[in-house]
């Protein structure tokens, strides 16, 4: 189901499941809990989305379409140039991550772990998605003759995950490695990320760029 496609009911409750999976777990979180901080009854929950699982699905899915919208805009987007869509592509995600981190964690926990098989499986086709949506940009860029020919879409992925991840898990070493003790948490979160975008875009302009 596309993000359109949902009422504004299921959007609460998929908004609901989100935050509450990031900080109690997927199995430390039960659908009566994701039902009473949404305050739905439990069976709105099972009629909508069937089960936890389900909904997890959902959230993927919602966070797909959300990509996929983005690339499809890109992809239209005349203004910019084919490593200028790269870039407002990096720009996204971190925002996201900024947002969203503790779910962004979450994920990359359940992938590690591979404890519950289902979950892992859903991971791995949202992956697939983001990487052939991905792979479109580069290609438009390829046929303009900007960027390289065999870019390994997933490594450079991996590079922009990876780096993020990483350094947004270590924040606190950084913020004494870098000596920015003095600023406030909002201020070293923006220095922080803008330090985190110039390193990643530069990697990316020496991989993908002619």
């Amino acid at each position: 189901m596309k993000t359109e496609q949902y009422s504004e009911k299921q959007l609460k409750i998929i908004s609901t499941a989100e935050t509450l999976f990031a900080n109690q777990g997927y199995d430390g979180t039960s659908v009566r809990d994701i039902a009473d901080h949404a305050q739905v009854n439990v069976a709105m929950i099972s009629y909508y989305f069937g089960s936890k699982e389900k909904l997890m699905q959902a959230i993927f899915e919602q966070r797909s379409d959300n990509l996929s919208m983005k690339v499809e805009n890109l992809l239209k987007d005349s203004t910019l140039t084919p490593f200028g869509k790269i870039e407002a592509l990096i720009d996204d995600y971190l925002d996201r991550i900024i947002q969203k981190y503790k779910f962004f964690k979450l994920m990359l926990c359940e992938q590690m772990m591979e404890k519950n098989i289902p979950i892992s499986q859903l991971l791995s086709n949202l992956k697939k998605r983001n990487l052939d949506l991905i792979t479109r940009l580069i290609h438009d860029g390829q046929q303009k003759k900007v960027f390289k020919k065999g870019i390994d879409v997933v490594m450079l992925m991996n590079t922009l995950m990876g780096v993020s991840m990483h350094t947004f898990a270590n924040a606190d070493f950084y913020r004494h490695y870098y000596r920015m003790e003095h600023l406030s948490a909002g201020e070293y979160q923006e220095a922080l990320k803008k330090k985190i975008t110039h390193h990643i875009k530069e990697v990316f302009k020496a991989i993908i760029m002619i």
